[in-house]
């Protein structure tokens, strides 16, 4: 990775977030560890988890990808140099944005992380059922702790950012200063549109999530193929639709072109973005990364553009 980093309020993050969900998953601590120095050494800085990863997994019960990264950090000693993201609110027996919940849940994330302050501290999940004064007072409260230095929204509507963004600013409040949106190539509908353009104008910072929709922009789910993935459900849907063929021959096309791999493409598109700061992809080996380090190394033209745009429309 060779782009310089990105502002994302006070923080400094690399173009590309190493999603943390396969640490205590698909990845066990020593496969992680690997992954991690590698996306470092690759030039990497900002690690996005959260404290429900993976508690979907049998056996598993939430906070494993946290004491994994924890665990590296306090073993690696380099706490300063990497930007640590995390989330609230959807951990069983921690959900929702309750002040309550959100002042025992970030404590028991820093003690899993080792660390005793997170970069950027997300709200998972919206929880209309608690006003956004309420939440935001408790979070404004860790800002001023030094637990957390940015706070940040996940699955969120529109019209609630507003009204969170208009409240902080109206109260005084520690506001957000990124969004994480589901959005990639063959997912838009749910950023593009009044979200994307709430944020535009607000100045915040786009972090998508599931930026190569569960592994399918890879361009390794092709139609008629099986992969033995753990993913490979959440890949399904794309797989044997007219959309998705149209989307994977572009992404071939385009990437042929610059001798790079689809993913890297499918995450060139997301960087090109308005408001995209840093796409979140994943990585189980070490192996997997060159292709998602390597989108600092490619800016797509607008003829490149507006054919995966087309595609994907």
């Amino acid at each position: 990775m060779t782009a310089t980093h990105k502002p994302l309020g006070s923080l400094s993050v690399s173009p590309l977030s190493l999603g943390g969900n396969v640490f205590g998953w698909t990845a066990d601590e020593a496969a992680s560890f690997a992954v991690l120095d590698a996306y470092v050494a690759g030039g990497g800085n900002f690690i996005d988890t959260a404290d429900a990863y993976s508690a979907w997994v049998p056996g598993n019960e939430g906070g494993e990808s946290e004491t994994v990264i924890g665990n590296w950090l306090a073993s690696r000693g380099n706490r300063s140099e990497v930007v640590i993201a995390t989330k609230v609110g959807a951990l069983p027996g921690y959900k929702g944005l309750s002040p309550a919940t959100i002042k025992s849940a970030v404590d028991n994330s820093l003690a899993r992380l080792r660390t005793d302050y997170i970069d950027l501290y997300y709200t998972h999940y919206d929880d209309e059922s608690v006003e956004v004064a309420e939440f935001l007072s408790a979070l404004d409260d860790l800002v001023r702790a030094g637990k957390v230095r940015e706070i940040a929204a996940s699955n969120i509507s529109a019209q609630r950012l507003e009204e969170s963004l208009a409240c902080s600013a109206r109260e005084g409040l520690a506001r957000y200063v990124a969004l994480q949106p589901h959005y990639n190539l063959v997912s838009r509908g749910t950023y593009e549109g009044e979200l994307a353009e709430v944020a535009a104008r607000h100045g915040l910072g786009a972090v998508p999530y599931f930026a190569l929709a569960a592994g399918f922009l890879t361009g390794k789910y092709r139609p008629g193929t099986q992969v033995d993935s753990d993913r490979s459900g959440s890949a399904a849907p794309y797989q044997d639709t007219d959309r998705g063929r149209r989307v994977l021959q572009a992404l071939d096309t385009v990437a042929a072109a610059h001798r790079a791999e689809p993913a890297t493409i499918a995450l060139a598109w997301l960087a090109a973005q308005p408001t995209v700061v840093a796409p979140i992809a994943s990585a189980r080996t070490p192996a997997q990364l060159p292709a998602l380090l390597a989108v600092s190394e490619v800016t797509l033209t607008k003829p490149e553009l507006d054919l995966l745009d087309e595609a994907s429309a």
